[in-house]
């Protein structure tokens, strides 16, 4: 039997709406490992509310994230139809990379979503991973992506410049985005 999920109350949109915001802005501050007691005061709510909308820190951050993870899977459909498949790679790399430093602490969390799928990120996480692996083959037929590297190495891989770029300049991580990427190119691969 399929249950049918009725609309929200305007009041509580309102308070969803408000508790995104007030996450948006405390994990922009703090971190992904922001009070959720604070959001739930700055949203005007109790804590019961903020759990009622997110049973969990990752439903919340899920929530809060929803869209730029929508717009990174738009993002791949559109490069796997553009004329150089390494640059579509390269392009879509940067954006994830921009994506997973938007919070710090972000980068490890959802790290450890891609392998629990019990993990509210875990779909959201998923379909961005679909995009990713698409470039990827993508690149590797072309010839342009040695064709040992997987996509789980690739997400990785980012998210890990995205931690240690957490803990240096933009200048820096750019960098040692690029010296990843570098080794990715068909040619580097050692026997």
């Amino acid at each position: 039997m399929e249950t049918v999920q009725r609309p929200m109350r305007a009041d509580a949109r309102r308070n969803y709406e408000r508790l995104l915001t007030a996450a948006h802005a405390a994990f922009a501050e703090q971190g992904t490992e922001a009070s959720l007691e604070e959001v739930a005061r700055t949203a005007g709510v109790g804590i019961g509310t903020l759990y009622r909308h997110f049973p969990t820190r990752r439903a919340l951050l899920e929530a809060v994230l929803h869209d730029s993870l929508a717009g990174l899977d738009t993002r791949a459909r559109e490069l796997l139809g553009s004329g150089s498949p390494g640059e579509a790679l390269l392009e879509w790399t940067r954006h994830l990379m921009a994506h997973v430093t938007v919070y710090r602490g972000l980068a490890a969390t959802l790290m450890s979503s891609f392998d629990d799928p019990a993990s509210e990120l875990y779909g959201a996480c998923e379909r961005v991973r679909v995009g990713g692996d698409a470039l990827l083959a993508s690149a590797q037929r072309a010839g342009a992506v040695r064709d040992d590297v997987t996509g789980a190495d690739l997400t990785k891989l980012v998210n890990a410049v995205a931690w240690a770029g957490e803990h240096c300049d933009d200048d820096t991580a750019e960098r040692l985005l690029t010296l990843v990427m570098d080794g990715l190119r068909a040619g580097n691969r050692r026997s």
